[in-house]
């Protein structure tokens, strides 16, 4: 608790920034980036700007500095819920990174301080939906529990009642129960129509292994096709949404759309670096393109990249991928290294390291 003579300024500095929570909600994290950098170089004791920095720096899978981050912006008010948050979304990525014991202390560590967001402003939605889905992805032993996943998405409901229903759909489909997840999509998706996050989440499901189960291959195929083509006139401008598209194409079959659909949408997108990227994924599943996502992916790796993707590792995975292909084995060697430095535990570059002939670790 600061103390009673705390200045006002410091005090105001403190305090969350709804600026800062929109435009990570958003998805704006290139943004976000530089707004919360230029206010800490200004005020190097901005815990709101600290604790934004670390959400963008998470998300671009740069989880040192985001816990380095966050942690200064607790040493400044220990009980600021978005810098609880920052710190538990690095932890929760070094432990996805890490998988090894020291992922466990990070797990943990996560869960803790996603709780503790929560309590310190129940308002704070991104805390629900990230505390609700690390309650059901971790197990038992590490306090996961499905009941109080679900519980986090009631309360997240009261919220944004788009994102609880999204996040009750999330859950139910992690437990394998397609016939109450799709009702839960349907109901975000109304809530919600055109909302970037809703409609991604509901392609990538249309896309797991419960909705395969329930409406077999085929079935499955024919969502796909016709859920990407109803939800892209109103998501268009929104890379997120529209790499999720893209992915609902080539996984249904038809690539050559899977192409055209980000390449129409490249001129007016708020984040074409998400959707250059994607092309190196369509042109690497498919081996169409080749030529041309080898410069888009060379553009992605000269600017900077929006969040929320596979990052410059899967950049450079991919155009490994592409080159290999091409029977360029030696630049799609170094491609796979440049990997490896940013992740060295990158099970893409990897595998394509080993199919090159190559240990990993050479």
């Amino acid at each position: 608790m600061l103390p009673f003579a705390a200045p006002l300024l410091l005090l105001q500095l403190q305090a969350p920034d709804p600026a800062f929570r929109v435009d990570l909600d958003a998805g704006r994290y290139l943004a976000v980036l530089a707004e919360s950098t230029q206010r800490v170089g200004q005020n190097p004791r901005d815990a709101a700007a600290l604790a934004a920095r670390s959400q963008a720096l998470s998300s671009l899978q740069r989880f040192s500095e985001a816990l380095a981050d966050a942690d200064r912006a607790l040493q400044v008010n220990p009980r600021l819920a978005d810098a609880l948050l920052a710190r538990g979304l690095a932890r929760a990525g070094q432990a996805i990174r890490q998988r090894d014991l020291g992922a466990l202390r990070e797990a943990l560590g996560s869960m803790d301080d996603l709780r503790a967001a929560t309590e310190a402003d129940p308002t704070l939605a991104a805390a629900w939906m990230s505390l609700g889905l690390a309650y059901e992805l971790l197990p038992g032993i590490l306090g996961g529990s499905t009941r109080k996943a679900l519980q986090c998405a009631d309360r997240l409901g009261r919220l944004a009642p788009a994102r609880g229903e999204l996040l009750r759909a999330l859950v139910l489909v992690e437990e394998g129960r397609w016939r109450d997840a799709e009702p839960a999509f349907q109901r975000a998706l109304a809530l919600a129509p055109g909302n970037p996050e809703v409609a991604s989440q509901w392609l990538d499901a249309l896309d797991s292994r419960p909705a395969k189960k329930a409406l077999g291959e085929a079935g499955k195929n024919a969502r796909l096709l016709a859920e990407a083509a109803r939800l892209l006139p109103s998501i268009r401008t929104r890379a997120q949404a529209v790499t999720a598209v893209s992915d609902a194409y080539l996984h249904a079959g038809q690539p050559e759309t899977a192409w055209k659909v980000l390449q129409d949408a490249l001129p007016q997108a708020d984040a074409p670096s998400l959707l250059r990227l994607q092309l190196g994924k369509v042109a690497a599943v498919s081996g169409l393109h080749r030529a041309e996502s080898l410069a888009a992916l060379d553009q992605v790796l000269r600017e900077p990249l929006e969040g929320g993707s596979a990052g410059y590792p899967g950049a450079w995975w991919r155009k490994g991928q592409i080159l290999r292909d091409l029977g360029r084995n030696d630049e799609a060697r170094r491609a796979a290294q440049e990997a490896l430095k940013l992740d060295p535990r990158h099970r893409g570059a990897r595998e394509l390291m080993g199919k090159l002939g190559q240990s990993p670790s050479s």
